[in-house]
């Protein structure tokens, strides 16, 4: 990235990262795919649980349109 260009339209694994967490199973118990972000390169996942429930946290470039249309939802 370019000095002086804006933080949020970084995508590269120097980015600042914001997670989202994800339900892990739709409503009759199957479990969702789960694939790496096209649009980011610090994508990861993790499986955490929180009261009883498993869920899937992502990691996204916070300006990632991938990430930003999931904390939008």
């Amino acid at each position: 990235m370019a000095e002086g260009s804006d933080p949020q339209q970084d995508v590269t694994y120097r980015a600042p990262v914001g997670s989202v967490d994800l339900k892990a199973f739709d409503d009759d118990g199957n479990s969702y795919e789960i694939r790496a972000c096209d649009d980011c390169l610090p994508w990861h996942a993790e499986v955490v649980l929180m009261a009883g429930e498993i869920l899937v946290r992502e990691w996204h470039a916070v300006g990632c349109p991938q990430f930003l249309e999931l904390i939008r939802d």
